[in-house]
Order: C-alpha cells, then structure tokens, then sequence
C-alpha cells in the first residue's frame, strides 16, 4: 500500500514515491509468478486481469461494501504494474529480459 509520506512537498516527489512502490510490488510480484502467466496470455491477459481489477473497484464502489482482502489502494497498485507490464510486452522488453539478480 502507497504510504502517505507528509515530507513530500511537490507532486513530481509524491509521483517517484508512487513509483518506487509500484517498482517493489512488481518485483516481489514477478518472483513469484515469474513470466509464464503473462506470456501464456500476452496483452490480452493483461487486459482481462486489468478488468478484473476495475470490476472489483466498480463493485465496492456501487455497493458501499469495504474491502475484506486487500485495500483500495492496493488494488489501484495491480492495475498501475499491469499496465506498466503491458508497455513492456508491447515492446519485447518483458520477453527478452529478466529481473536483475541483485533484486
């Protein structure tokens, strides 16, 4: 979950913040999913999974329901690094690449 850091004082600061976050869940995420599940499927697996994401929100939204298992902000995370993921399948980056081992 993105944390509310009250030291940021502009928005460029608040959006490397949001990045850096963004670039540990994908990290954590792909080490245990690793490629398979996004190159079975592509970009088109990508955009069910995105839309899944946005049928979760919708739902909490429209019934006034909180969530049970993970947060809102978590949520508004996956579709940020899946769509991040899909730049990088579009541009054979995801395919021909791997993680650093250092990470």
């Amino acid at each position: 979950m993105v944390k509310n850091n009250k030291s940021t004082q502009y928005l460029d600061e608040a959006f490397s913040e949001i990045n850096e976050e963004l670039l540990k869940t994908f990290i954590s995420k792909h080490k245990d999913y690793g490629k398979g599940n996004i190159l079975d499927t592509g970009e088109l697996g990508i955009v069910f999974r995105i839309n899944d994401k946005l049928r979760r929100l919708q739902n909490l939204r429209e019934s006034g329901k909180k969530p049970t298992n993970e947060a809102i902000e978590d949520t508004w995370i996956d579709i940020a690094v899946y769509a991040a993921i899909a730049l990088l399948v579009r541009s054979g980056k995801f395919k021909k690449l791997n993680l650093n081992p250092k990470v």
